[in-house]
Parts: C-alpha cells; sequence; structure tokens
C-alpha cells in the first residue's frame, strides 16, 4: 500500500513502532520525522501518555522537536494530545471513579473464573487504573520483553479472562492488546472512536488515511481501527513497520 492521496498515518505503539515497554529503535526513530516532514502521523495505543514519553517521544534524535503534524492519542483514543509548544489536551474520556472501582472489581473476579494464575514474581501492578481506561498486565506492568512475549503468545489466556469479562460488563469494551494485557474502556470509546475524532478534528476523511498495527484480529485492541473502513496493514512488529516506512520514503 502506497502513501498516494494519503494525508495521515495512524500508528499503534506497542507492537508496532516498539516492543512493549521499550523505547522505539534508532533506525525507526530517525526515519518518522522524515515521515512527519510527508504527511501528519497519529499514534494511538492503549498506554498512558507517560508511555508514549518513554518509548516514543524521546527516541527522537535531538533538533526533531518539531511536533505540529503529530497527533497523539493514549488509552486507546480515550484521549487527544496536539502540539502547542507543549502537549495539549484536546479531550479526555476520563471515567467516573465510582466506575473505575467497579471495574477493578471485576477483574478481580474474572481472573478467578478465568482461570489466572499469579505467577510467583509480579513486575508492577497487574491491573492500572489510567483514568479513561483499566489495564491487566498479566505479569505486571514492567515485567521484561522476554518473559511478557513467552507468557501468552497465542492470546488463549486473555481471551478466557476477557469473555468473563465482555459478559459481566456489556457496557464495556475489553480488548486483548500488546503482549500481556487486557484493556476496558467505555463502549465505542476505542481506537476507532479515536480516529473518528482525528477525522473531526483535522478535517481528513478516512479514505484519506492508513492504520498500521500488530493486533488487527478480531477481539485485538487494534480491531476497532478495521471497523471505521481506514485502510489497514497488519505487521508483525517494529522491524516490518521500519521496513514499511523506510519503503514509503523511497
Amino acid at each position: 500500500m502506497t502513501l498516494q492521496d494519503k494525508q495521515l498515518v495512524i500508528f499503534d505503539l506497542d507492537g508496532t513502532l516498539a516492543p512493549s515497554k521499550q523505547a522505539m529503535g534508532p533506525e525507526l526513530a530517525a526515519l518518522i520525522p522524515k515521515l512527519l516532514a510527508r504527511v501528519k502521523i497519529a499514534v494511538i495505543s492503549g498506554g498512558g501518555f507517560p508511555q508514549f514519553e518513554s518509548e516514543f517521544l524521546r527516541s527522537f534524535p535531538p533538533g526533531n522537536e518539531n511536533f505540529s503534524n503529530l497527533f497523539l492519542l493514549p488509552t486507546s483514543g480515550t484521549r487527544l494530545m496536539v502540539w502547542k509548544g507543549a502537549w495539549t489536551e484536546v479531550y479526555n474520556e476520563r471515567l467516573p471513579e465510582q466506575e473505575r472501582k467497579r471495574l477493578i472489581a471485576a477483574f478481580g473476579e474474572a481472573l478467578k473464573v478465568g482461570g489466572y494464575h499469579e505467577p510467583p514474581k509480579i513486575y508492577g501492578p497487574l491491573i492500572e487504573d489510567r483514568g479513561s481506561q483499566i489495564t491487566f498486565s498479566g505479569l505486571g506492568q514492567n515485567a521484561p520483553l522476554e518473559l511478557k512475549e513467552a507468557w501468552d503468545p497465542k492470546h488463549e489466556k486473555r481471551e478466557k479472562i476477557a469473555k468473563v469479562l465482555r459478559l459481566r460488563l456489556p457496557e464495556f469494551d475489553i480488548r486483548v492488546g500488546g503482549t500481556t494485557s487486557i484493556d476496558i474502556t467505555r463502549r465505542g470509546i476505542n481506537k476507532a472512536y479515536g480516529i473518528h475524532k482525528l477525522e473531526q478534528h483535522l478535517n481528513i476523511p478516512i479514505s484519506n488515511m492508513i492504520f498500521v498495527g500488530d493486533a488487527l484480529f478480531f477481539g485485538g485492541n487494534d480491531y476497532p481501527a478495521k471497523t471505521t473502513g481506514v485502510d489497514c496493514i497488519q505487521v508483525s512488529g517494529p522491524e516490518e513497520t521500519t521496513r514499511l516506512v523506510s519503503d514509503w520514503l523511497k
């Protein structure tokens, strides 16, 4: 798929631009500013804004701080951040505190019913309140990548838990994402919502966008993007994304 007639490229973050919870590689970090000079870029991910900073923004070489063509949508599109000399919030679909407490409690029940067995060592919180999203990570938020990749490569463990959550929380979106995560947002507030918000904010039609992600399968956290009708490219990881962007820049 070429960039002809495209005005906006939307990337997932974890597993697409960067390995899970790790910084984007130097080759891709050198290519993204060149792509920004040609088209607008948005990054949308289940991670919170601090994750965008550590994995993405801090990876750029010095002198690449002109982000006027860059748009960030943390926590699965529940927020939109734009650059105005500093990152400024356009909207935030924050969940009320009582609702967040209810979702955290539902996770606790679903883990038992879904057959989750807590590993001997946990790396950081298992369940994280991200304000507009509640996220579970099977080994903890900060587990080493090699352990995360080996824990649930076929998504079977998380799908059992997600199935329980979907039955108990029909008014919410429950998605498997990253390597060990399950994300919960309010129904319809997901990556599709974020893409439509970009469409309105930038006045760019869906037909002039491309979405690149690693979890476009049904139930994956990139799947809602597919439902918008945007042209989608499935990648296996950051290495394939690097080749894709390099080909676009030729």
